[in-house]
């Protein structure tokens, strides 16, 4: 079974991190949210972008950076940014990975970036597109090692189409 992780340094928009803990509890994946928000969790607009998901999300927030590293010290991260030199859907992501992804207006840190060169990983784009929405981002890379873990534990298409014309 995989224990994939979403690490969110910083998240500004609260309806993205709505976006994020909703595909979260769709697939099983531990929310991890590093502080300073830009928002904070109780607004409406973060329960309505969840859904009536959120009571249901396994989300835990850090003071900054350095606790959530002291709180998952063996953690396997992979660091989505545009500056990575590996294609996110190249990288081998293991059972209980952690995939970070940065503020929506300024990514991820670049010391944090520059400690990990071979972590980082990018969702390729055409021309000079700056970023993709951080929720659509986020559901990429974790739908890819979704796949690579096997859907673990998960109903594919196929399975519910299925079990839909049985019933």
């Amino acid at each position: 079974m995989a224990n994939l992780n979403i690490v969110l340094y910083e998240p500004e928009i609260p309806a993205n991190t709505g976006n994020i803990g909703r595909t979260c509890v769709a697939t099983g994946t531990r929310l991890h949210l590093i502080e300073p928000l830009g928002f904070r969790l109780n607004e409406k607009s973060i329960r309505r972008a969840g859904m009536d998901y959120w009571n249901d999300l396994d989300v835990t927030t850090y003071v900054n950076w350095q606790a959530f590293c002291d709180k998952n010290p063996e953690a396997k991260l992979y660091y989505a940014t545009t500056k990575g030199r590996k294609v996110y859907s190249d990288a081998a992501y293991e059972p209980d990975c952690y995939l970070v992804f940065g503020r929506e207006s300024a990514g991820i840190p670049e010391e944090i970036l520059k400690e990990n060169p071979d972590a980082c990983i990018r969702i390729p784009m055409l021309g000079e597109t700056r970023s993709l929405n951080l929720s659509n981002c986020a559901a990429i890379v974790l739908y890819e090692a979704l796949r690579q873990n096997g859907f673990a534990d998960m109903k594919l298409a196929g399975e519910l189409h299925r079990l839909k014309w049985e019933e």
